[in-house]
């Protein structure tokens, strides 16, 4: 959840440092001693404990980088010759902390990484990661005990789909060493590498039982921000933005916009729910697309020079179709960004839950080693000035993401509380707590108890799926899918129905199999159907076709379905109050 002013890290004045100490640590130390020196200090002066020297106290003497070093550098000594581990120090951990705890100080989203996290960092940032290209989940016995690990799904083009890995094909060693046994978790780590390196698999074939080698070279493996693009109903499109927003973002937008309006798209639903945000430039293109030139997105108001400015559209011909944005509690940062700019100039209509309530800046600035402080430098606004974050200021980094974010439980609709600003109709919005939708929804729920039975009936799904799609249940042959992925398919009615001969016959190998009894298995029928055609939609289309079919148990999404024609007649109120306002600059 870390907005970045930029779409590329960058350097800003005074973090390089040239140091002259020979410990391994100093390297470190000046970037905490800079800001800790700029921080105000509490003037108590402390009793000294027993038998200990008196020295002066913080507020007794003036601060100073040297003084705030030769401290540091004293209690590292002592951690080192006093400690009862010292000789086992990890001093990339302690570092870490000590900055983490600095910055945790002065907000929730200024975060410290070190050399690894930020290698991580930019490749999620370019919306890809290096591996095979390809789904995988295991599978269970009927004790619970697993049995391999199995490929679900290839991506198009990436390595596995090219080394002709398929839907079922059984994991059984990788590099020499054997994982049959193992959960996904520890095979999909095994699976991935740096660019270039090979994973040698040796895999048994669901269609032929037959064991064969296969090497696969690691690749970059795309992780694109939309999951999903297809037409959810006649002239209805539907664009899934769950992956953040990265590099590449808007370019998949623009691809995705481009092939729905030619299969007829004249109303979208923009889908930001479980969108944590990212690059805040790829949230102003998207922006931008729906609203004139001279209409604001968004304003950062910030110390930096060259920070405090509005960002204009300048788009002289935007779409004009409805749309309703999706958001929920997860949405954060840059798509809260977006919502609200579409929000408060009245061009989409916002339905599901109030958002998490991101509105800091971020911005990367590079240290030497290899590492990076990403540092709040400024604060947003939406068109209509209101600020989007919540408030901090307790610094409880727990209440912050669970009870007052992402976790709270929310029994009615959490409305922000902070000043009233006016969309540009006159609609009354209100800032300091996240985006409030026009329209509330509540996610549907299920009792921890039921998710958890469904759980355990996901292995007897898989196994009877595999067993449908390599054509093994007698009676039901046209179930089989016997070639690669067709990919970009628009699942249609008559693909893969799970019929009642269908649901008979696995209900029938749940209770001989999985010794389920009939009655547990039929009180999940819904789920079980579900499931079982996802497997077969995965097999024949990949698993990005295959979230279609969850999409039609999405109660927020099938409200925004149903929100259209109050979408199209607040585009339409928004167009009528944009030509006064424009009208009215003209007579002046």
């Amino acid at each position: 959840m870390n907005d970045i002013i930029s779409d590329n890290a960058f350097y800003l004045g005074g973090l390089y440092v040239n140091f002259k100490q020979s410990s391994p640590f100093t390297a470190f130390l000046l970037t905490i001693f800079l800001s800790i020196s700029a921080l105000p200090q509490n003037p108590t002066v402390t009793k000294s404990l027993p038998g200990t020297q008196s020295r002066p106290q913080i507020g007794e003497r003036k601060v100073s980088t040297d003084k705030i070093q030769e401290d540091f550098h004293e209690a590292l000594s002592l951690i080192e010759q006093n400690y009862v581990a010292g000789k086992k120090l990890n001093y990339n951990d302690v570092f870490k902390s000590s900055i983490d705890g600095m910055l945790h100080t002065l907000d929730p989203h200024s975060n410290y990484f070190d050399a690894k996290e930020f290698e991580q960092f930019r490749t999620e940032q370019s919306s890809r990661y290096y591996g095979i290209g390809a789904t995988i989940g295991d599978l269970s016995d009927p004790d619970g005990k697993v049995i391999a690990t199995y490929i679900r799904a290839t991506f198009d083009g990436a390595p596995a789909h090219r080394a002709g890995l398929r839907y079922g094909d059984k994991i059984v060693e990788i590099n020499g060493t054997s994982v049959l046994g193992k959960a996904f978790p520890e095979v999909r780590n095994m699976l991935r590498g740096p660019r270039g390196t090979v994973a040698k698999l040796v895999v048994e074939r669901q269609a032929t039982g037959k064991r064969e080698v296969v090497e696969i070279t690691r690749d970059a493996v795309p992780q694109p921000s939309i999951s999903q693009a297809y037409m959810i109903r006649p002239g209805i499109g539907y664009i899934g933005m769950t992956g953040g927003f990265n590099q590449t973002t808007y370019a998949e937008f623009v691809d995705a916009m481009r092939s729905l309006k030619a299969k007829g798209m004249t109303q979208l639903i923009l889908d930001l729910k479980d969108n944590g945000g990212g690059l805040v430039g790829q949230a102003y293109r998207v922006a931008n697309t729906f609203l004139s030139a001279g209409q604001t997105v968004f304003t950062q108001k910030g110390r930096i020079e060259g920070v405090t400015e509005p960002y204009r559209a300048d788009n002289t011909k935007p779409e004009t179709m409805p749309v309703v944005v999706l958001v929920n509690r997860n949405s954060a940062s840059a798509s809260e960004i977006l919502a609200g700019a579409l929000q408060d100039h009245d061009r989409a209509l916002i339905v599901g839950e109030t958002t998490f309530g991101k509105g800091l800046v971020q911005n990367p600035f590079v240290l030497d080693h290899g590492s990076m402080l990403l540092l709040t430098i400024a604060k947003y606004e939406t068109p209509s000035g209101r600020l989007i974050q919540r408030d901090y200021s307790n610094g409880n980094l727990y209440d912050y993401y669970t009870g007052g974010g992402v976790g709270r439980d929310d029994e009615e609709q959490v409305t922000p509380k902070g000043p009233e600003s006016r969309t540009d109709t006159g609609r009354a919005v209100y800032g300091g707590g996240g985006i409030a939708p026009d329209v509330p929804v509540k996610a549907n729920t299920i009792p921890i108890e039921q998710v958890r039975f469904q759980a355990k009936l996901n292995n007897p799904v898989f196994a009877f799926a595999l067993d449908l799609a390599y054509g093994r249940v007698s009676g039901f042959e046209t179930y089989k899918v016997d070639k690669p992925i067709t990919f970009g398919y628009d699942i249609a009615e008559k693909d893969f129905p799970i019929t009642e001969p269908v649901y008979q016959a696995f209900r029938n190998y749940a209770v001989s199999k999985y010794k389920f009894n009939a009655a547990q298995v039929d009180k999940e029928r819904k789920f079980i159907e579900r499931a079982l055609r996802t497997e077969l939609v995965t097999a024949a289309y990949g698993t990005t076709t295959s979230f279609q079919i969850l999409s039609e148990l999405d109660n927020q999404l099938m409200k925004a379905i149903d929100a259209l024609p109050q979408a199209r007649a607040l585009a339409m109120a928004g167009e009528r109050a944009k030509q006064t306002r424009l009208r009215q600059n003209m007579n002046q």
